[in-house]
C-alpha cells in the first residue's frame, strides 16, 4: 500500500498544532503511531497540573496518525467520536502517546491510544472513532 500523502506531510514537518504545543510525531506505521511532549509550566491549568487538553491533543494526535496509515491516498477521514480517562495528575515530565488502530471497517474506524510518563506510567486513556471520507469530502482544505 502507498504512503498517504498526510503521512509523508507529517513527517517533513511539524503540523501547525505541534508547534503550538509543542508535541514531537516519533513514529507512523502500520495502523500504530507515537508522540511525545515534554510538559512544562506553559501547559499548567490554574492547579498547576498539566491541562487534559494536552493530553487530548497528543492522544488525538497520535491516533490520527494511526489511523491515517490504513487510509488509501485518495481517502481522508474525521473524527466523530473522542474519549479520554485521566488516571494520575502530571505537571514537568516527558509524556509519550501511543496509540493503535484496534478496528477498521469500510468506513469507520476505532484507535486507542496509551499515554505515559517518563516513567512508564500510564496517566491517561483515549479512544476515538474515525469516519472515512472519500470522493470530494476527502479533498485538503
Amino acid at each position: 500500500m502507498a504512503v498517504h500523502p498526510l503521512v509523508e506531510k507529517v513527517l517533513a514537518a511539524r503540523p501547525p498544532i505541534a508547534e503550538l504545543i509543542g508535541f514531537t510525531v516519533e513514529d507512523i506505521g502500520a495502523g500504530c503511531a507515537v508522540g511525545s511532549l515534554q510538559a512544562g509550566p506553559e501547559h499548567a491549568n490554574p492547579m498547576g497540573t498539566l491541562h487534559g487538553g494536552i493530553l487530548c491533543d497528543i492522544s488525538d494526535a497520535a491516533m490520527g496518525m494511526a489511523f491515517v496509515t490504513t487510509l488509501a491516498p485518495d481517502e481522508s477521514f474525521t473524527t466523530v467520536m473522542l474519549s479520554i480517562q485521566f488516571f494520575r495528575p502530571v505537571w514537568q515530565t516527558l509524556l509519550r502517546a501511543e496509540a493503535r488502530v484496534i478496528n477498521r471497517g469500510k468506513n469507520m474506524g476505532y484507535v486507542e491510544c496509551d499515554v505515559t510518563d517518563q516513567d512508564g506510567r500510564q496517566v491517561a486513556k483515549a479512544s476515538s472513532t474515525c469516519f472515512v471520507l472519500r470522493g470530494e469530502r476527502a479533498k485538503v482544505r
